[in-house]
C-alpha cells in the first residue's frame, strides 16, 4: 500500500514537473506575439505558472514533513518496544518460513 502511495506520489509530482516545463515552453512561444491577447493570456500563464510551483513546492515539503514524523513514529516505537518488536518479526519469519515449507 505505502509503495503505490509513494509510486503515485511520484507520478503526480513528475506530471506537475511536465505541466510546468510545457508552461514556461509555452510562455517562450507566446513572448514573441506582441498583440493585446497575447500579453494577457502571457500575464494570465505566468500567474498560473507561479501559482504551480508554490503548489508544488508546499505538497513536496508537505510529504517530506509527513515521512519524517512516520519515520520519527517508527523509529520510536521500535525503541520503546523493542522486545515486542523482535518478537513479531521472529514471529512473522516463523510463520513465512512454516508456509514455504509447506509448499514442498
Amino acid at each position: 500500500m505505502a509503495r503505490v502511495i509513494k509510486e503515485n506520489k511520484d507520478k503526480l509530482i513528475k506530471d506537475f514537473h511536465s505541466v510546468i516545463a510545457d508552461t514556461e515552453e509555452l510562455m517562450k512561444t507566446v513572448s514573441n506575439e506582441s498583440s493585446g491577447t497575447a500579453q494577457a493570456l502571457r500575464t494570465k500563464i505566468e500567474q498560473n505558472l507561479k501559482q504551480a510551483k508554490e503548489y508544488l513546492e508546499d505538497f513536496e515539503d508537505s510529504i517530506i514533513d509527513k515521512s519524517k514524523t512516520a519515520a520519527r513514529a517508527t523509529d520510536e516505537y521500535v525503541h520503546e518496544n523493542a522486545w515486542q518488536t523482535i518478537g513479531l518479526a521472529v514471529g512473522i519469519g516463523i510463520l513465512i518460513g512454516y508456509l514455504l515449507s509447506d509448499r514442498d
